[in-house]
C-alpha cells in the first residue's frame, strides 16, 4: 500500500513515526492584501526546515501530515522544498476550511459534484499545475454544529474518498460537533475508518470522545499545547483514559502548530485568548514541535501510559490510517 507525499508515493511503512496534524505555513483569507503585513518565504523554509530536522534526529519523526485548507495560504511548492531539504516525508491535503473563516464564496456557489471534482482532480491529477499531489481530503466544521455549507463541502468529501480511497481529516472547532461529522461521513457512504475526527482533545469530556471512537473513526489529540483551548494536564487525562479502555489504535496525537503566518491574529481570537496566550509566553511555555516529546508524553507516562502505546499512537495508527485498514478486532 503507498501513501502519495508532496514529493512522491512512498510506501506506509516508510511513514515511521508520523505528526498528523501540523503546518508550515498559514495565511488567513485577505492577509495578503495588508501593506503591513510580511512574509519573507526563504525565512519560513529556513525555519521549518530546521523544526523538522530536529524532529527527525531528537525524536525519529520521520513524517508529518500538513492538512492546510485551500484557502488558509497553501503552498504545495514550499512544501515539496521544506520535504526536499529535510529530508522528513509531507502529506498535503485538498479540502477548505469552515464557513465563519474560509470557504471562498465562488466555491460555495458550486454543486457538490464541482467540488468532488476538485478534490478529485487534486488528489489524482495534482494541484494547479505544481505535480503536488493531495495524499488525504482536509474536512472543517465550525461550533457548535455543522452549517448547511458546510454539510455541502462534506458531502464532495466524501464523494471524493470513495473515488481516491484517500482518508478524511477533520477540523472541528473547540471540539464541536464530531459525532455530526461521522454521521455526516457515513450517509455519504463512507467507512468510518478513513476518518480521523481532529481537535477532538479540546472538548474536556470522556464521554465525546467515547461517542467517536465506539463510533469507529481514529481521534485526534492534536492540538496539543494549545493551552488557549484546554490545559494539557486535561488532555493527558483523557487520552490516558481512552488508552485504559482499550482505544490505543484509535489516538493520533499532534500539536497544529505553525512555522510561519503572514498578517495578524485573527479577530476572531478574543482578547481573553490573547492575554492567555501572552501569560503563556511569559511563563516560558511558547511551544515548539518538540513539546509533544519532551513535556506531553512524559506527562502520559506518568498516567500510566507506556512506551508501547505510544508507538501504537505515533507509528502504528497513522500507518494503518492510510493504507485504509479496518480497525475491527483492533482494539486492545
Amino acid at each position: 500500500m503507498m501513501v502519495q507525499t508532496v514529493t512522491g508515493l512512498i510506501p506506509v511503512d516508510r511513514l515511521g513515526r508520523t505528526l498528523i496534524h501540523e503546518h508550515l505555513f498559514i495565511a488567513f483569507p485577505g492577509a495578503w492584501f495588508d501593506p503591513l503585513a510580511k512574509f519573507d518565504r526563504a525565512e519560513c523554509i529556513e525555519e521549518a526546515v530546521q523544526r523538522l530536522v530536529q524532529l527527525c534526529a531528537e525524536h525519529r519523526v520521520r513524517s508529518i501530515v500538513d492538512p492546510c485548507p485551500i484557502e488558509l495560504g497553501r503552498d504545495v511548492t514550499l512544501m515539496k522544498e521544506v520535504s526536499e531539504k529535510s529530508g522528513v516525508h509531507i502529506v498535503c491535503t485538498t479540502g477548505f476550511y469552515y464557513e465563519e473563516m474560509g470557504l471562498p464564496v465562488y466555491w460555495r456557489a458550486r454543486t457538490v459534484s464541482e467540488i468532488a471534482e476538485l478534490y478529485v482532480r487534486e488528489i489524482t491529477h495534482g494541484i494547479g499545475d505544481t505535480g503536488v499531489k493531495a495524499g488525504a481530503i482536509k474536512v472543517s466544521t465550525g461550533a457548535p454544529v455543522v452549517t448547511a455549507n458546510e454539510e455541502k463541502f462534506l458531502a464532495a468529501a466524501c464523494m471524493a474518498q470513495k473515488e481516491t480511497g484517500v482518508p478524511i481529516i477533520t477540523h472541528t472547532t473547540d471540539g464541536c460537533a464530531g459525532p455530526q461529522q461521522q454521521q455526516l461521513i457515513a450517509t455519504g457512504g463512507v467507512a468510518a475508518h478513513h476518518s480521523l475526527i481532529g481537535h477532538s482533545c479540546c472538548n474536556v469530556d470522556p464521554d465525546y470522545h467515547r461517542r467517536i471512537v465506539d463510533a469507529g473513526s481514529y481521534i485526534g489529540f492534536d492540538q496539543i499545547g494549545a493551552f488557549v483551548f484546554q490545559p494539557d494536564d486535561v488532555r493527558a487525562d483523557n487520552l490516558a483514559k481512552l488508552v485504559r479502555d482499550g482505544f490505543r489504535t484509535q489516538v493520533m496525537m499532534s500539536m497544529d502548530l505553525h512555522c510561519a503566518r503572514l498578517g495578524k491574529i485573527t479577530p476572531q481570537v478574543t482578547a481573553d485568548k490573547v492575554a492567555k496566550i501572552e501569560y503563556f509566553k511569559a511563563q516560558g511555555l511558547s511551544q515548539t514541535h518538540t513539546y509533544l516529546f519532551t513535556d506531553f508524553i512524559p506527562m502520559l507516562h506518568a498516567r500510566g501510559v507506556s512506551q508501547a502505546d505510544i508507538v501504537t499512537i505515533l507509528e502504528d495508527n497513522p500507518r494503518r490510517f492510510f493504507a485504509g485498514e479496518s480497525l475491527s478486532g483492533k482494539r486492545k
